[in-house]
């Protein structure tokens, strides 16, 4: 007797057919994503009069456009927060995921408009799209999966390698199209890949139907109330002075560095104290200490995105200004080297993911902390590759490409070490209730992260590419020390929150599980 499977129940190679939809999703969103990422800072700096061949840019200098992109590259991740309590609250991940991708293609729509206005009004779409879209997709990933099915870990695998390709097709790709076609058929591609996205979904309804709704259980009773937290902070005095001299700090901020930055501090002033009226609410000594390690290992979050996102900033204008791109009598578009990271992730993942596992069955260190502080110092180290290349541009005028692809290596690399670690550590510490704030709370601290991009950027306008690129060398071997050299007390705070066998199959996929491209 056969039984006629439902559209949701159906499999391809083994996994639920609506992990490809999702894959397709997400790939042909990655791929609009480092597409602009690509292009926004050399579009910014291309001269507005018309006289370079891809056709008219902003004009800026390289200060404003740093400036503007650490900004954006910020708020597409801190919009995550938002994007997932829309998604809890309101309308669930699945229409969400939908009205991401509705406003995403309206974003890269309004994007092929030449007009400044038009400038503007593209990004916000586009930072209001991905904050949509980026939390919860990856959450109706685990949702195809029953508890304890074996498979997960292989979706979530099949899954980033979606993300992986769609960025590297991207990189490999919107240079050629704009230098053929000009600036605004770039962003027009990365538009229409956007709307392939959107039907491919739509489309893959059918095979998504039991996983992304809104599920209302008002009778639970650890649902977390954000209101409740933030009243039970007017009963807690120590908590509570620290706010209100953050919220002046933030005034003062406001006044001098003007209303952006005011912004920006009174949102981590609110997440702060959320975050202290949390280690307030935990009840026991264990949840605490775990609590504050997660905290700590934010800091690092922050420094290596505030380093490894030079790639689409400063990076990508040294390789335009500074590189020699030639190659056999071609030269290279710039936006082409931004794919060397998404192909070294694709090439390395399995073998940085194996090196690790026998690390751990031979019993040497392999710890979450110890691979999120050496993946700083290895991505530090890549830096000592752009040191060279600016000591080499002083010399003749010029820098070798070879440079550019041993640091974009040894960056990856590093992000290999700590991207995915850092997601498999929220969920081993973070307290069950609080589990999706904190995956939301790690996204602000890589948008932050971002955000220090930038104005680490900007100061090479003052201070020159090398004292930049030796600083970031400098600084981040020095933070990866550290938390190396407090390896020791910082795991004993986690009270063997990794020692669990249940654990270990995590470290199967964390070779492919990359936060900064979730």
């Amino acid at each position: 007797m056969s039984t006629t499977l439902q559209p949701n129940q159906r499999e391809l190679f083994g996994q639920p057919i609506g992990l490809y939809i999702l894959f397709l999703t997400e790939m042909w969103e990655r791929f609009s994503y480092y597409g602009m990422r690509a292009l926004l800072v050399l579009y910014m700096t291309t001269s507005a009069m018309g006289d370079d061949p891809r056709g008219a840019g902003l004009g800026w200098t390289s200060k404003e456009a740093l400036a503007l992109y650490g900004w954006y590259t910020m708020l597409v991740y801190v919009m995550s927060i938002p994007g997932g309590m829309i998604a809890d609250k309101l309308i669930g991940q699945k229409k969400s995921v939908l009205l991401g991708a509705i406003i995403l293609c309206m974003g890269h729509g309004v994007l092929v408009l030449t007009d400044t206005w038009a400038f503007y009004t593209g990004l916000g779409l586009v930072i209001l799209g991905v904050g949509l879209l980026k939390p919860n997709i990856s959450t109706m990933v685990g949702g195809l999966y029953k508890e304890g099915d074996i498979r997960r870990d292989k979706g979530f695998s099949i899954f980033y390698i979606g993300i992986n390709l769609g960025a590297l097709l991207s990189t490999l790709t919107v240079g050629l199209v704009v230098a053929k076609w000009g600036w605004h058929a770039g962003f027009g591609l990365a538009g229409v890949v956007m709307l392939i996205g959107l039907v491919n979904y739509l489309i893959g309804q059918k095979y998504l139907t039991h996983v992304g709704n809104l599920v209302k259980n008002d009778s639970d009773g650890g649902e977390v109330s954000y209101g409740q937290l933030y009243s039970e902070l007017f009963k807690s005095p120590l908590q509570l002075i620290v706010t209100l001299l953050l919220v002046v700090a933030s005034g003062i901020g406001w006044y001098f560095l003007g209303w952006g930055y005011g912004l920006l501090f009174l949102f981590l002033t609110a997440i702060t104290a959320l975050m202290m009226m949390i280690y307030k609410d935990l009840n026991t000594k264990v949840f605490k200490d775990r609590f504050l390690v997660l905290l700590l290992s934010f800091i690092m979050v922050i420094i290596f995105w505030g380093a490894f996102e030079q790639a689409g900033g400063l990076m990508n204008l040294y390789t335009e200004a500074k590189t020699n791109r030639n190659l056999f009598g071609w030269e290279i578009p710039t936006v082409m080297f931004q794919s060397l990271n998404a192909g070294f992730i694709i090439l390395f993942a399995t073998l940085v993911a194996n090196i690790w596992a026998r690390r751990q069955l031979k019993g040497r260190e392999a710890s979450s902390l110890f691979k999120m502080a050496l993946g700083i110092i290895i991505m530090g180290f890549g830096f000592l590759f752009m040191v060279f290349a600016a000591m080499e541009f002083e010399k003749s005028g010029t820098s070798s490409m070879i440079w550019l692809v041993l640091a974009y290596l040894f960056h990856t690399i590093g992000e290999l070490c700590i991207s995915p670690v850092a997601l498999s550590f929220i969920t081993k510490l973070a307290p069950v209730k609080y589990a999706s704030l904190m995956m939301g709370v790690y996204f602000a601290a890589t948008g932050l992260g971002n955000k220090v991009a930038g104005i680490v950027g900007e100061s090479a306008s003052d201070y020159g590419e090398y004292t930049v690129f030796a600083g970031i060398l400098i600084f981040t071997v020095i933070i990866g020390t550290l938390f190396i050299l407090l390896l020791k007390p910082l795991k004993r705070l986690t009270h063997k929150a990794e020692d669990d066998e249940r654990d270990l199959r995590n470290e199967e996929a964390e070779g492919f599980e990359l936060a900064d491209k979730n």
